[in-house]
């Protein structure tokens, strides 16, 4: 419900925080496939916190915080 009514105005920013932390393999796969849907159709920037190391390995581009600063993630890893 919470995506939906995120999405629900078209905003040209997506931010999501842990989206697949509480979820089943395939709800998470998926709410991962929704928000790629969204981020390359509709051109929707999607800033997403995760843990989840296949949702990180579907990301265009991944940062890491640390120490409060943001800087390019050493290594993505791999799905599955």
């Amino acid at each position: 419900m919470g995506i939906a009514r995120a999405l629900v105005t078209e905003p040209a920013v997506l931010l999501a925080d842990e989206p697949t932390g509480q979820l089943d393999s395939e709800t998470g796969a998926q709410i991962m496939e929704l928000i790629a849907r969204l981020a390359h159709e509709r051109g929707t920037a999607a800033v997403v916190a995760t843990h989840d190391a296949a949702l990180l390995a579907r990301a265009d581009r991944v940062l890491e915080l640390h120490d409060g600063r943001l800087k390019p993630a050493a290594s993505v890893p791999a799905a599955g």
